[in-house]
């Protein structure tokens, strides 16, 4: 698995792929991916992704050939270090997060602890 590396959040290939699939095939979304972390979930924290056209005045933009990546500063710390990916199998398809930070996460993998 071949990945961009970059210091606050890592991409690879696949998600690469996939977010600028979606963006070309539906040119209202805008150029901008935002990936965040919020309360809630089994675990205590969960993760967030939506397509974002502003940039809030905190947020670490990383930026890609045809897209940007944002972090919000809250969401930054958390994250810092993790790779998404995309992932297609039998249980569905969706964006998954590799997060070093993590102590615990739940069974599904879509929230965690620190």
């Amino acid at each position: 698995m071949s990945e961009n590396i970059i210091k606050s959040l890592n991409l690879t290939n696949n998600a690469l792929a996939r977010i600028s699939s979606v963006m070309n095939s539906n040119t209202e979304l805008g150029n901008k991916f935002r990936v965040y972390v919020t309360g809630g979930g089994c675990s205590g924290f969960q993760y967030g992704f939506k397509f974002d056209s502003e940039i809030a005045f905190d947020d670490d933009v990383i930026d890609f050939e045809k897209f940007s990546v944002l972090l919000d500063s809250m969401s930054y710390p958390y994250l810092y270090g993790s790779t998404l990916d995309f992932v297609e199998d039998l249980s569905g398809s969706k964006f998954i997060i590799k997060n070093p930070n993590a102590k615990t996460t739940c069974g599904c993998g879509e929230s965690f602890t620190i």
